[in-house]
Formats: structure tokens, sequence, C-alpha cells
């Protein structure tokens, strides 16, 4: 039994348990209803992440990102049919632009993957970014961890694309491919210390276009001017036509030996720890947010000092000291 901690009543915290147990029994529309619940607020993801727990760290967690148009959906469609003929079920978080009419997303990824939609071990996720920066929206680790509770053998999560600042998805997946195609510009942005350093696999994508070569080319000189600070693994540049279906074994390949590679040596269970802190800070960072300024307190101090012509450096120390002051002083003990 979900135990209660103030987030969800009694009569809540037994429907998602309820919820799980049938989600771990193959049911889709449990997994469904809960990375609902996940979305809804905050206090519902902490009652179903709980519930969801012990269950969870055995899915393998592949992100896929890099610029508007490189082809990354239309990649992950193609990527999920190779795991699917290895046997392979396969859940998919797909980050679509917010829709500025109802808030959710475009749904333009789902167009592109219907063909899965009758596939019973393919579950698909549309989510809108909300304002969430660096290509993820705030409920995408946790629409994770569900999807690995449910029993999933890989997951797909595929960001917004939002160029060289996406830097989330690192600290969100096992492994990272890096979607890039020829004709704009692309392997000079790559080298730019951005998506060059998040990428364990780059891909090029649209290798039928004029232009490809010379991109793979700039991408390999890069990544061997970087192999000395990278450790054992080098990052491979694979070339591909996603949308002609030619050269996925390849991808597919490269990131089965990423994989493989995390597998030696205690990699993966630290990569994963490194995911569980980026979690914890996230949560840390959310929940103090709430806190110090639910209330309005903070706000109006904040206002008072601005009126009183102090920066906004001075207000946010003013602040932070009185904060840090409220933290600091002992409880009173009760009776005294």
């Amino acid at each position: 039994m979900l135990r209660s901690n103030g987030h969800l009543s009694p009569s809540e915290a037994a429907l998602v348990q309820e919820l799980v147990e049938r989600m771990r029994a193959g049911d889709q529309r449990s997994l469904a209803r809960l990375l609902t619940l996940v979305e809804r607020s905050p206090d519902d993801a902490v009652g179903v992440l709980e519930a969801v727990h012990a269950h969870t760290g055995h899915a393998t967690i592949v992100g896929i990102t890099g610029p508007p148009g490189a082809g990354k959906s239309t990649l992950v469609d193609k990527l999920t049919s190779a795991y699917r003929n290895q046997g392979s079920t396969v859940g998919i978080v797909a980050v679509d632009p917010t829709s500025p009419f109802s808030g959710g997303a475009f749904l333009g990824d789902r167009i592109r993957m219907q063909r899965h939609y009758l596939d019973s071990g393919v579950f698909i996720r549309s989510v809108a970014t909300r304002g969430g920066t660096g290509g993820l929206p705030r409920m995408t680790r946790s629409a994770i961890r569900v999807l690995d509770a449910s029993g999933k053998d890989v997951i797909i999560l595929e960001t917004v694309g939002v160029g060289q600042a996406e830097f989330d998805v690192m600290e969100a997946v096992d492994t990272v491919l890096v979607v890039l195609c020829p004709g704009a510009g692309d392997g000079i942005q790559a080298m730019k210390a951005g998506l060059l350093e998040v990428a364990d696999v780059l891909v090029v994508n649209k290798a039928e276009v004029a232009g490809a070569e010379r991109l793979q080319t700039d991408l390999e000189d890069a990544v061997a001017l970087r192999r000395r600070d990278q450790g054992a693994w080098e990052t491979p540049v694979i070339s591909c036509s996603a949308g002609r279906g030619e050269g996925i074994e390849g991808v597919w390949e490269a990131t089965e030996r990423h994989r493989a590679y995390l597998g030696e040596e205690g990699r993966l269970e630290a990569r994963r720890l490194r995911l569980r802190l980026a979690q914890v800070r996230g949560a840390v960072a959310a929940g103090l947010d709430r806190r110090l300024w639910g209330t309005g307190e903070l706000a109006e101090r904040a206002r008072e000092l601005l009126a009183a012509s102090a920066t906004p450096y001075d207000v946010a120390d003013d602040l932070l000291a009185d904060v840090s002051a409220g933290l600091s002083e002992p409880e009173e003990i009760a009776g005294s």
C-alpha cells in the first residue's frame, strides 16, 4: 500500500496503487491514467513516483535530440521498428511544442508514428513543453520512470528540438543520440561545444542530400579533436536516411554498443546515480519554489525593496539571507 505523505489522500493513494498493479499486468489504459496524473500536478506526480519506484531501473533509456527539422521523429519511428524486430517492447515520450490555444502538445510526432498505434508492444506519449527549457518539460523524467515501471524494455525520449541549449536530455537518459542534417550549418553549430558535448552517438540524417558527406567529415574531425577528453568511449558518427529507411541498422548498432560500454566497470550505475541526483535537484528546486513564493510574502518583500531602488541582485541577496536565517533558527520545543 502506498504510504500517505500529505501529497495524496488515502483514497487517492489506494487508486494510484490499483492503477500501478493494473499497469504492471499490462493494462495500457492504467499506464495512460498514471501518466496523466504525473502531468496534472507535482503532488500527484510524487504519489505516483512513490508507488512505481520499486519497479524502476530496468529499461534502457535512449534520448534523441537535435535541431528542428533534422528528422528526429522519423528516426524514432524507424528505431522503434528495429527494437521491435529484436523482440523489445518500447515506450516513447515525444516532446512537442506547446499549443498557444489549448496548452497541449501539437502531436506532430504521433503523426509520424501512426503505424505503431496498433502494436501492443509500443506505447507513445506526446507531452507539451509548457515553458520547459533545455528541450524538456519538468514532467519528462517522471513519465520515463512510469514507463520503466510498466515493464517497457526500451524507452525513447525525443526532445522538442531547440538547438545548442538542449542539455537537459543528458540528465534524463542513458544514451544520447544527436541528429543533424546537411544544409543548415549544423556541423559548425555542433562544434561550438554545444550539441557535440551532449552526444554519445552523432547521426547525420538525410544522407541522400547534398552536403551530407561534408557534414559527416566535419563532425568526425570535431570528434577527433575532442577524443583525448572523452575517455574510453569514442563518439561514432553514423550516416543514415531515416525517411528512406536506410542506415537505421547502423544507428541501432551504435546505440547498442554504447549500451554495452555502459555495462562495463560500473558505468551504468554511475550514470544512473547522476540521473537520480538530477531528479533530487529538480524536486528540491520545485519544492522550494512553491514554498518560498506560494504565500506571496517573499514577493511582497521583493516589491518593497525594488520600490526603494534596490537592484535585483541586492534584493535576491537580501531574500536569501532572510531564508537562510529562517532555516538556521532552532525549532521551538513544544511546551517550553
